[in-house]
């Protein structure tokens, strides 16, 4: 894998140079590294976003950065309706959006930032921890609706009908009738708590939310689920979304994180971005046990005679 190390360096250094922490006309200009701008954020990433930002403005002082968590909706529409010049989301915008955004005079620069998963998790007491894609997709589309071991219905939990884990199981379906089993909450967490206290859910939820080991918040929602295994085909091997998996894809259910910015290349926005692309926000994603888009990975296997 190529080792794109040299951009992050001078991203840093930029950013660097422009603090401005003892200027008392600190907000008379926006700089990469002060302004008070707002972001929107797909609610998937809250965790990554929460330390990226807490590390960024902790180093430059006169950088207000306020996030807003939505559905992958609610962000798009946030950016169309000029509320935010940036957004984090789990896709770029396709060229048939680029292009009517072109028509008005609106160009984007859109940028990758890591490679994450949407992972499936089950209450502890639930022993069927493991499935194939072709398998979920029968439970998605109501083909099969009870647990082989407890003969419980299932129920499948999403976070929100208009996020970007319910439109990516919906094309896991070809869009198929939602069955009658299908609930919608109003967030990653409220997927979790419902998990947690009902022994027959299956909820779905971006793999952020459960993949930061350090992250006190995160070993709490941790206790009182499973991370459900899952192979391609039927019998083949099944793969949890760690890291490595997420990285080489062997888990299934792999996706992106992309930026999207229309702002000026001098903005505080893109002082954000820089700062995630870059080599500290790179460390950051990969600490979170995502995989960064411009730094290297070492997969280690292990053996055991």
């Amino acid at each position: 894998m190529m080792i794109k190390s040299i951009v992050p360096i001078v991203a840093l250094i930029a950013l660097s140079s422009c603090d401005a922490n003892d200027n008392p006309l600190a907000y008379q200009s926006e700089t990469h590294s002060r302004g008070k701008v707002t972001v929107y954020i797909e609610e998937s990433y809250k965790p990554l976003f929460e330390t990226s930002i807490y590390v960024f403005e902790s180093q430059f002082q006169n950088a207000h950065i306020k996030p807003v968590y939505a559905t992958e909706q609610q962000v798009i529409k946030a950016f169309m309706e000029k509320k935010s010049k940036a957004i984090f989301m789990s896709r770029d915008f396709t060229k048939e959006e680029k292009k009517a955004l072109l028509r008005n005079q609106v160009e984007v620069r859109s940028d990758k930032i890591a490679a994450d998963a949407v992972a499936l998790i089950v209450h502890p007491s639930n022993v069927d921890t493991t499935m194939s894609v072709p398998y979920l997709t029968k439970i998605l589309k109501g083909e099969i609706d009870h647990w082989n071991t407890s003969k419980q219905r299932i129920d499948i939990v999403f976070d929100n009908e208009n996020s970007a884990n319910f439109k990516y199981m919906r094309e896991l379906t070809d869009n198929a009738p939602i069955p009658a089993n299908v609930f919608a909450v109003k967030s990653n967490a409220e997927v979790i708590k419902y998990v947690k206290e009902h022994p027959n859910a299956i909820g779905i939820i971006g793999v952020n939310w459960i993949s930061d080991n350090d992250d006190e918040v995160v070993l709490d929602f941790l206790k009182g689920i499973s991370v459900v295994g899952l192979s391609k085909k039927e019998k083949g091997e099944c793969f949890k979304p760690y890291q490595a998996y997420i990285y080489t894809k062997e888990y299934p259910l792999t996706r992106e994180l992309w930026s999207i910015n229309k702002s000026s290349r001098q903005s505080l926005y893109s002082g954000l971005i820089l700062f995630l692309t870059g080599e500290q926000g790179q460390l950051i994603i990969g600490k979170s046990n995502l995989v960064p888009a411009n730094s290297p990975i070492r997969v280690l296997e292990f053996r055991s005679e």
